[in-house]
């Protein structure tokens, strides 16, 4: 019997997925393309993880403590296969799959698919309602196409590790890795709009996103302040905002932590100073509006450092939270990887992993009203699903699977 993986698992018990009965090709690596896939599983998509015989890279940087949490948090809900693609018979089995496929999806170098022979304009000829999406760092044109990019160097070009750190201090990179997670993001936009355009039309689209116009954005703040200042502006800024107009704006030391404060409306300030104790500050015209504390942001630091110091984070950000004034106790990893709020929610969830034990890992972001959200799986080990995909969706026997083994095919 034929088991058509095309339907995902929650199609088959009737329940109203997105992205129910769409097949996914997903040759992704490390963060960026597969968290697009990602958020297709986890909306029903039947995600098939083609792999070469060694694994992505993802699954080898976990030698600090066995398998890395980070695959385990972008790869649950997928069906992972290997494949030789430098092999004929590999390429072969490829062309096959993209026959019954909606979706391809690769982050790899800009040409490598075209040298293997299986770029987006030969598998279009196969299947004309495939939709091809790609991500690189740069995009497939422009003099920067053939740069290597990874997070870290696409911060240092986009302008994210130059905007980051202290005016007397060095530039530094981001803690997050955003400049992949922001072309994750795009590229799965980018491959849902080309969905809806096919739904119009019948036919399939190619779509790209490079992490540095996804990135772009994101600075707007400073942007502004440098379009508005020219070289006055300061590069870094600090955790002050980065256009320097709005204050308070800041983090603030408290007696076991840190809190941040980002209070851009008068009505923010005047509650400010009712927690603060010094209600009258809301009429002293050093502060009266939200232009005056921009002047005098340096009166603003000490008055909210010198109540900050008298207490504890949880008790400053409660005192403030009360009152609707947008602030947080900056939380340390522990603290973010068990969040009440996204436990309750739903969107962080526990797992009992067969090798990293029980963790807590996201669900998507991305929910629908009356959509129940898809049981999160464990992720698979390296080619579990060559069988499945290559005997009981592809229809290779037995005998030609061990012959595809054997000749190093998967």
């Amino acid at each position: 019997m034929k088991i058509d993986v095309s339907q995902a698992e929650g199609a088959q018990q009737g329940a109203p997925y997105p992205l129910d009965g769409i097949t996914v090709l997903d040759l992704t690596q490390i963060y960026n393309g597969p968290y697009a896939t990602f958020l297709m599983a986890l909306a029903g998509a039947n995600v098939i993880k083609i792999e070469p015989k060694t694994g992505e890279n993802l699954r080898s940087r976990g030698d600090l403590g066995g398998v890395a949490y980070p695959f385990a948090m972008l790869n649950s809900n997928k069906k992972p296969v290997t494949l030789n693609l430098k092999s004929e018979q590999g390429k072969e089995i490829l062309r096959e799959m993209v026959k019954k496929a909606d979706i391809l999806i690769e982050n790899f170098s800009p040409g490598v698919m075209d040298r293997l022979g299986v770029g987006a304009e030969a598998l279009q000829k196969i299947n004309p309602r495939l939709i091809y999406g790609s991500s690189s760092g740069y995009g497939s044109d422009g003099p920067y196409r053939n740069y290597p990019a990874m997070d870290l160097v696409m911060q240092a070009m986009c302008g994210v590790i130059n905007s980051t750190g202290f005016p007397d201090g060095p530039p530094v990179k981001s803690g997050a890795a955003l400049c992949d997670f922001f072309a994750g993001i795009h590229l799965h936009s980018a491959i849902m709009m080309a969905l809806y355009a096919r739904e119009r039309t019948g036919t399939g689209k190619v779509v790209e996103v490079s992490m540095q116009d996804a990135t772009y954005c994101s600075l707007g703040s400073n942007y502004g302040m440098f379009h508005a200042r020219g070289d006055a502006a300061p590069e870094r800024t600090g955790n002050r905002h980065g256009g320097l107009g709005v204050a308070p704006y800041n983090a603030y030391p408290a007696k076991d932590g840190w809190v941040v404060v980002n209070a851009p409306a008068d009505h923010h300030w005047r509650a400010i100073c009712e927690v603060i104790g010094q209600p009258d500050l809301a009429d002293d015209p050093r502060l009266a509006t939200r232009t005056d504390r921009v002047v005098n942001f340096e009166l603003v630091d000490e008055l909210l450092e010198a109540w900050m110091k008298t207490q504890t984070k949880g008790d400053a950000a409660a005192a403030m939270l009360a009152r609707s004034v947008p602030c947080a106790p900056v939380r340390n990893l522990k603290e973010v990887m068990n969040d009440e709020n996204m436990l309750a929610r739903g969107s962080l969830q526990p797992l009992d992993h067969p090798e990293l034990g029980r963790i807590n890992v996201p669900h998507s972001p991305l929910n629908m009203k009356g959509v129940p959200r898809i049981p999160l799986e464990p992720h698979l080990p390296l080619g579990a699903k060559n069988d499945e995909i290559y005997g009981e969706w592809l229809g290779h026997s037995r005998e030609e699977i061990d012959r595809m083994k054997a000749d190093g095919v998967i």
